[in-house]
Order: C-alpha cells, then structure tokens, then sequence
C-alpha cells in the first residue's frame, strides 16, 4: 500500500494563488499521481494527474488554464499549483495513486482543505 501525505492547502482570497504537495512512500509501484477535490454536500471529482514517468498529464476542464499539476525528478513528489482561484475551488483536496496500468486511483491521502474567500 502507497501512502500518501498531502501539504500546502489554507485559506486564500479569490484570484489567489496556493501550491499543494504530495509525497508518496513509493513510486516504483505508482503509475499516475493525481488530485482530486471534494467540497461540501457534492461527489469527490477529479483535478488533474500525472504519469510517475512524467509523459501524460491530465486536467479536469475546469482548471484548465489554472492549475498546473508537476513532478520532482525522482518522482515520488507531485505538486499542484493553483493560480487564479475561485471560490468554487473551496474543496478537500486528496493527492491519489494509481498502482495498476488501467486500475482506479487506489491509494490516499488523508486530505488538505482549501478555502476560497470571495
């Protein structure tokens, strides 16, 4: 089991920028690193994700152009860089991996929030 520690979420005022990280324990059995949000009352939907190897990314449409998800080098550390918030970015932020080639993202974090004030 990957395990995952998320940091870097807070409060921030509307056009405000914040960079969330996200280490795994193990990147030699991950395939893609991802992001996803839950906010209060809706479903966990998918940010954006990252192959291990660095080849593929992946943006939900509605950060595109906003969000900038990354690696470091050796990449077991994935960040995602939020510019140009909005509110409706106020969300749980989980970091996940997936270990299977074309499996769900199995593995999480425990969750950051990220707070949006208008």
């Amino acid at each position: 089991q990957v395990q995952l520690v998320e940091s870097g979420g807070g409060v921030v005022q509307a056009g405000g920028s914040l960079r969330l990280s996200c280490v795994a324990s193990d990147s030699y059995s991950v395939y893609h690193l991802g992001w996803f949000r839950q906010a209060p009352g809706k479903e966990r939907e998918f940010v954006a994700a990252k192959s291990v190897s660095g080849g593929s990314t992946y943006y939900a449409d509605s950060v595109k152009g906003r969000f900038t998800i990354s690696r470091n080098r050796v990449g077991n550390t994935v960040y995602l860089q939020m510019n140009s918030l909005k509110p409706e970015d106020t969300a749980v932020y989980y970091c996940a991996a997936q270990v299977t080639p074309k499996g769900d993202f199995s593995s999480w974090g425990q969750g950051t929030q990220v707070t949006v004030s208008a």
